[in-house]
Order: C-alpha cells, then sequence, then structure tokens
C-alpha cells in the first residue's frame, strides 16, 4: 500500500521525536541524579570556603560568631541580621540543606542551627567528631577540615549527603546534611514530567507536521492532477504557483504549464476539424430525421383526406349518385376534405415560416382587450353552435407590446380549441390579468381534462390526444405548434394547466409601459 510524502514525514518526525525523548529520559533516569549529586556537593564545598571566609573576616574585624549571628527586630518592626546569619539562613533555603554549627570559642558553646531537629543534627555531628558512628558511611573526599560522605541512615530508611568537621578557627564544628531521597524523587518526577511534555510534544509536533508536510505537499498535488489531466488529452489545466512554494517546484511547473500549452496548440488544429466534422454530420442526421419525421407525418395526414376525395369522385364517376342530393353529398365531401388538406397547407407554411426565422414579429403597442373581444366576435356563430358560454374577465384597456397579427392568431386558436373540447357545463372563461410588467392571457374551458402523460407533447407538430374527435371538427394538430412558435419568437411563455373540470391554456406578454 502506497504512502503519501505527507504521511511518510508525518511517521518519520514523530519517530525521531520519540527516539530523542526516550534517549533524554534515558539520561535522566540514569546520570541525573549522579549529575544532581555532584551539583549539590560542589553547593556544599562552596558553601564551606564562604562561611570560612566570613568567620575569618569577622575575626580580624574583632566581631564574635555571636554577634554575626544576631536576629533581631528594630523599633520599625525591620529584622536585621548579622552577616554569618544571612550567610547562614540564605544557604539552607537556597539549597535546601539543614546546617548546624556549634560555637566553641566561649566559656559555653552556642549552638546555630537551620533545623528543627536541631539535636538530630548534633547527636549525628558528636558521634562522627568522637568516632562513634555505626551507620554505613561512604566518603567522597576527606581533608585535615571537613569530611564529605553518603551516609544511609538505618533508623530512617535514607541515605545523607553529608559535610562535617571545623572551621579554619579550629573551634567552630559544622555538619551540613540534605536527604538523597529528595534528589531521587526530583528526578523521578523530572523523568514523569518529562515522559508528560514528551507525548504532548509528539503530539502536537506531529499534528503540526501534518499541516505543513501537507502545505508543502499542495503543489506537489497540484503537479500530480495537471499530469493526470493531462493524460487524459485536458490540456486547459494551469499549474496555479502559491506564494512561498519552493524553486524547484516552481520551476517544474512552469516547465509543465510550457509542455501542455504546447500539446494544445498541437491538437487544437485536429480537434476543432474533428468538432466541426461531428457537428456536420449531427446536423445532417437531425435533418434527415426531420424530413423523414415531417414527410410522416404529412403523408399521414393527408392520407385520409385524398382517399375520400378519391373515393367520392370515383363515385362521382361511376355514376353512383343518381339523383342531386346524393351528388351534392359527394361535391360536398370532396370540398370538405380539400378545405382541410388547404388549411393544413397554410398552417405547415406559416409555422415553416415562423420556425425559419424568416416571418419578421412587429412589435407594436396595441390594446389587447380589444382584440380579444374581436375574436369572440368572429367566433360566436362557433360557440352557438357549441351551445356554449363564453365569459371575458377584464376591466378596461390592457396595451401590451407584441405583433397584433400573430398574437390574434394564437388567441384564436386558444378559442377554437376550448369551443371543440367544451364540455360538461359547457362554459368557456377567458382572463386577462397583470403582473408586474407581465400579462398574463388563459383561456380555460370546462370539459374532461387531458391526461398528464400527453400534457408535454401538446405543443409538437401533428400530435394528437383524440385522433378521432380532432379528425371530426378539423384539426391537423398543428395549431398549438405555431402557438409555441410565436410565442418563442417573443421571447414569452406559455402553457397548459389541468383543473378538475376543465383544462386551460395561456400566454404571457409584454405590458411594460414603454
Amino acid at each position: 500500500m502506497m504512502k503519501s510524502i505527507r504521511t511518510r514525514m508525518t511517521v518519520i518526525f514523530v519517530g525521531l521525536m520519540m527516539a530523542m525523548i526516550a534517549v533524554i529520559w534515558g539520561i535522566n533516569k540514569w546520570y541525573l541524579e549522579k549529575y544532581y549529586i555532584t551539583e549539590k556537593v560542589e553547593s556544599i564545598e562552596a558553601a564551606y570556603d564562604a562561611f570560612n571566609w566570613q568567620l575569618e573576616s569577622n575575626a580580624e574585624r574583632g566581631i564574635s560568631i555571636q554577634e554575626a549571628m544576631k536576629r533581631e527586630q528594630d523599633a520599625d518592626g525591620n529584622i536585621k541580621e548579622g552577616n554569618l546569619q544571612k550567610l547562614f539562613r540564605d544557604f539552607s533555603d537556597k539549597a535546601n540543606v539543614s546546617m548546624l554549627m556549634i560555637d566553641n570559642s566561649a566559656d559555653s558553646s552556642a549552638v546555630y542551627s537551620t533545623a528543627r531537629d536541631a539535636k538530630f543534627l548534633r547527636d549525628r555531628m558528636e558521634r562522627y567528631i568522637f568516632g562513634k558512628n555505626h551507620m554505613d558511611v561512604k566518603v567522597l573526599e576527606e581533608n585535615e577540615a571537613y569530611t564529605l560522605q553518603v551516609t544511609f541512615d538505618p533508623w530512617r530508611d535514607g541515605s545523607y549527603l553529608e559535610s562535617w568537621g571545623f572551621f579554619s578557627d579550629n573551634s567552630t564544628a559544622f555538619i551540613m546534611s540534605t536527604p538523597l531521597s529528595s534528589i531521587s524523587e526530583s528526578t523521578m518526577l523530572s523523568n514523569r514530567f518529562l515522559a508528560y511534555v514528551g507525548i504532548f510534544a509528539v503530539l502536537i509536533g506531529g499534528i503540526v507536521v501534518y499541516f505543513v508536510a501537507g502545505r508543502l505537499t499542495v503543489p506537489i498535488n497540484q503537479l500530480s492532477r495537471l499530469s493526470e489531466k493531462m493524460s487524459q488529452l485536458d490540456f486547459d489545466a494551469r499549474y496555479e504557483p502559491e506564494k512561498g512554494e519552493y524553486t524547484e517546484i516552481g520551476v517544474l511547473g512552469k516547465n509543465m504549464n510550457t509542455l501542455s500549452r504546447r500539446l494544445r496548440d498541437t491538437i487544437g488544429e485536429l480537434k476543432s476539424v474533428n468538432n466541426q466534422l461531428q457537428k456536420d454530420i449531427e446536423e445532417k442526421t437531425r435533418i434527415d430525421e426531420m424530413r423523414k419525421e415531417f414527410i410522416a407525418n404529412v403523408s399521414h395526414e393527408l392520407k385520409t383526406p385524398i382517399a375520400l376525395i378519391q373515393g367520392y369522385a370515383e363515385g362521382l364517376q361511376e355514376g353512383m349518385g343518381e339523383d342531386k342530393e346524393s351528388r351534392d353529398y359527394y361535391c360536398d365531401v370532396i370540398v370538405d376534405e380539400a378545405g382541410k388538406m388547404n388549411k393544413m397547407v397554410k398552417q405547415l407554411l406559416t409555422l415553416s415560416s415562423l420556425e425559419s426565422g424568416s416571418d419578421r414579429t412587429v412589435m407594436e403597442r396595441f390594446d389587447l382587450t380589444e382584440l380579444i373581444q374581436g375574436v369572440i366576435n368572429s367566433a360566436r356563430i362557433m360557440v352557438q353552435q357549441a351551445e356554449a358560454e363564453v365569459k371575458f374577465e377584464c376591466s378596461g384597456p390592457v396595451w401590451v407590446w407584441a405583433d397584433e397579427f400573430k398574437i390574434e392568431e394564437v388567441v384564436t386558436n386558444y378559442l377554437s380549441n376550448a369551443i371543440h373540447h367544451v364540455g360538461g357545463e359547457k362554459k368557456i372563461v377567458i382572463r386577462i390579468t397583470r403582473d408586474g410588467d407581465k400579462v398574463r392571457v388563459s383561456v380555460f374551458n370546462t370539459g374532461t381534462p387531458i391526461p398528464e402523460e400527453a400534457l408535454p407533447n401538446l405543443w409538437t407538430k401533428f400530435y394528437k390526444v383524440d385522433k378521432a374527435r380532432t379528425r371530426e371538427y378539423g384539426g391537423t394538430g398543428i395549431g398549438l405548434s405555431i402557438v409555441k412558435a410565436i410565442m418563442d419568437a417573443h421571447h414569452e411563455s406559455c402553457g397548459v394547466e389541468n383543473w378538475e373540470n376543465g383544462v386551460e391554456f395561456w400566454f404571457t406578454l409584454d405590458g411594460s409601459s414603454q
């Protein structure tokens, strides 16, 4: 399984950090305590030198140990300390060392101690001085002035780093003692703290490196995607350099952009030729399909009237119409079918003119209310024959921008359809409504709703929901296609909606004042 550069960098970084923390932890565990003891030994030796120098300095100036160890409060509440007392206290506080000093220069010994259990330190110092010590002792350093040793105390079950002896005046004895258990505990706490900090540092460092590595791999990923697109012949993709990126990656990205551009230019002409050829083939195929569909539809629509005309004409020729009434009937059928053929041919010519764009739309401002009222008046006889009732809902003139002749044809087509399909209560309602700058005209007729699956096909040439009924009133299936072409030429909308008690056809027009 392949790993990303980002993942590998993160794993390597986390591994290195963990290794470094483990090394530091091991050094702390095995060497920190020894180092701490060494530093403590040097601190005790330095303290001895400091105390001894202060005692010698005080002796030269005639300052006794008792005076140098004074600690008193003046009238203002300020505490004043002797120089030896201050040195005594500071060393004990800073170095965490218990110290006891016995001044034998006076008639009676004076004991000074920083430890609460001064008797414990005094007893231990006396045992050391008089050679009565029975504890395990490891001498670290011994000279004429003092002895530095590690003592194990079985009663307290602990080891102590101790220094005891006399200062240079040979009358002032001292002992300095610090438990080594605190050193071991400090080492343990130090290692524990290091482990906690190390884990936190590894987590935070890993997260930081993960995101930083992600930032570094962004241009590499971009180049990978670019090469993938180039392998798929997509030469529009470009490498976009980012601020602060490495020069090497920038040069590689620039070279890939150059390669992509040259490949695109080389293939461009061939691709253009191929595209044009493909378009020509598709256009030819589309025209052939349209021609075949048109011929099939026209042939189908003309087949019935031609057959009727031929049949009745042959009947007249053979003398089947012996009386005048029969001959008139035959002639009426021939004339009627010829009229339907003539109507269809005119509609086809109109539709062809609209779809080709040769019939230019003449925009003018006119009163839509007056136009619709005129269409209703013209269709009054058809309305009476259908025993229908037409209701026109509009108050006052409604001015619109459109081709008045073509809109009249749309309204006539809608009203004619409504008359031929009206049923039930036999009511036809024409409404004009306004919505801002748009005017909506709807023609509703009661009757049987159109099947939902047939609604999208109503605007297709020669489509008929009920072919027998359409044939009965002389419909060709082209009228709604002409409506759709007229509304498309006006860049307006048209549609149809089913209601529980009928069907509504509608269209919109520009009703702005300018």
